[in-house]
């Protein structure tokens, strides 16, 4: 099989299961944050405040800010959830955040993750994090998506890729968005994802308290509400959704 062709069926595979495949890293971090907190004289405990894990949270909730942007403004039948029925796009999203790189919902997911990853607190964890996103799942991802949008709208897509990057986001074309912005869609379709940030947070506390005190107690701070708010919305979120008021 060319190189071309193997990219984008590893691309497509990546594609219906993208939303999966992000827990392999997710429990690799939880084993490495669990190893150092066992082997505290390895461990940068200096690093590891308060004030590091609401950084931490700021990354990942800018990531979630980035997908609200793009889903928000995004054309109908694009930028979904859609998995096992593969690709989907009635148009080209070219304003907007789509005018500074043409891949945002990626980049979104890129700092939602990341923010997780620095839980560990590891260089080296976070290094392999941002080795393997861009290098293996972004990088195919991408080719098999663009190659689904050459063949689709063929030179209105090559043209317009010719004036935005694929992953670093330049502000240099920007042209803002005509259409307004959808905040039922958003509220539709991301209300897994800031629950799931907060709930992720949660846990790595929890896990983090149960290996240094060896007993399971639940600290009323800011990641328990957070956690306990966040699954409540969720919750409601979906009754009303299955109940299509929202």
């Amino acid at each position: 099989m060319a190189l071309q062709e193997e990219l984008k069926t590893q691309g497509d595979f990546l594609f219906r299961y993208r939303s999966f495949l992000p827990l392999i890293i997710l429990v690799v971090g939880l084993a490495v944050f669990a190893y150092f907190k066992l082997n505290p004289e390895e461990y940068h405990d200096f690093l590891y405040t308060e004030t590091y894990k609401y950084i931490c949270l700021g990354v990942s909730l800018l990531g979630f800010f980035i997908r609200v942007l793009t889903i928000g403004y995004a054309a109908k039948n694009t930028s979904g959830r859609n998995t096992h029925e593969g690709q989907i796009a009635d148009e080209i999203n070219t304003t907007g955040i789509y005018s500074t790189v043409r891949h945002p919902l990626y980049l979104g997911n890129f700092f939602m993750w990341l923010g997780i990853a620095m839980l560990t607190a590891s260089f080296w964890f976070l290094v392999a994090f941002v080795f393997f996103y861009y290098s293996y799942y972004y990088l195919r991802i991408c080719f098999a998506e663009e190659a689904f949008l050459r063949t689709k709208f063929e030179n209105a897509y090559v043209e317009y890729s010719k004036n935005v990057p694929p992953f670093f986001p330049s502000f240099k074309n920007y042209k803002p968005s005509h259409r307004k912005f959808n905040l039922r869609k958003v509220i539709r379709q991301e209300k897994n994802g800031i629950a799931a940030i907060f709930l992720l947070f949660w846990v790595f506390e929890i896990i983090g308290d149960l290996i240094v005190t060896r007993k399971f107690e639940l600290s009323m701070d800011f990641w328990f509400y957070g956690g306990i708010i966040a699954s409540g919305v969720y919750l409601i979120l979906k009754v009303l959704k299955k109940r299509k008021l929202i």
